[in-house]
């Protein structure tokens, strides 16, 4: 009956043990899940002023104003950290001018 007991003690310990170590190696993978810093310019002019941020699927959208241009909204693509469109409320310039 004493062996039956240290049996079942043992066991105990060591699912309490078991369980522990993975909840913790569980919490380490997850905190190590963190996304690379991309460090990018909007290369907007000096005075430029962020109005609004919005983002949609691998794209965000930036509302600047000032810099001596016109109001606009830049189109940043995240996984390469670039500008890929400007929209503004002016007619685009025609071809061949």
């Amino acid at each position: 009956m004493r062996a039956l007991k240290a049996a079942v003690i043992v066991m105990g310990v060591l699912i309490v043990a078991g369980t522990v170590t993975l909840a913790a190696l569980v919490a380490q993978r997850l905190g190590a899940r963190t996304a690379p810093l991309v460090e990018a310019g909007l290369g907007q002019p000096s005075g430029t002023r962020i109005l609004g941020i919005a983002g949609g699927g691998d794209r965000v959208a930036v509302a600047v104003t000032g810099g001596g241009l016109p109001d606009r909204i830049l189109v940043l693509d995240i996984a390469r950290g670039r500008v890929v469109g400007t929209l503004t409320a002016e007619a685009p310039p025609a071809a061949g001018r």
